[in-house]
């Protein structure tokens, strides 16, 4: 006799599992910060809120995964390490660049390396998104929220 699994979907089940660790988590770890007030938040204001946000929608994801039947159990494949591996590195590369080149080199540089982990990569493509995600950077992050992050390499400031 076979046992049925009572997980219908597995790839919601894991990532509803993977949202409500990674939004515990962040909820947890802005208890050590000042709330403030809805007037006046503080610095666990935000990720405390979004935290809670994302372990519910883990929780909603989860369940579904566990109630809604598919076809076939949606199984997860194999993991594609040549992408996550470029990904992941990109993003490692971004953050130990943005201090020396800055956020005007070193952006275009995290779209640009991250783009081949694509199948299909095209440098057009991958420098439009470029010039528009450090436009939105600077404008939301620079001048918007006046962060100081640095925008030249470090030889030129």
């Amino acid at each position: 006799m076979k046992i049925k699994s009572r997980i219908k979907n597995e790839k919601d089940f894991w990532s509803g599992l993977m949202f409500v660790v990674v939004g515990a988590g962040f909820a947890w770890g802005a208890h050590n910060y000042s709330f403030g007030s809805a007037a006046r938040p503080g610095p666990a204001y935000f990720p405390f809120g979004l935290g809670i946000l994302l372990a519910l929608l883990g929780a909603v994801i989860l369940l579904k995964a566990l109630v809604v039947e598919v076809e076939g159990g949606d199984r997860i494949g194999t993991v594609a390490w040549k992408p996550l591996t470029i990904v992941v590195g990109s993003v490692a590369l971004f953050g130990m660049l943005l201090p020396w080149l800055g956020l005007f080199i070193a952006l275009p540089l995290l779209v640009c390396t991250s783009a081949l982990a694509g199948d299909e990569f095209h440098w057009g493509e991958a420098l439009a998104n470029a010039v528009v995600l450090t436009t939105g950077s600077w404008c939301i992050f620079i001048w918007g929220l006046n962060l100081t992050i640095p925008l030249l390499p470090a030889f030129m400031r």
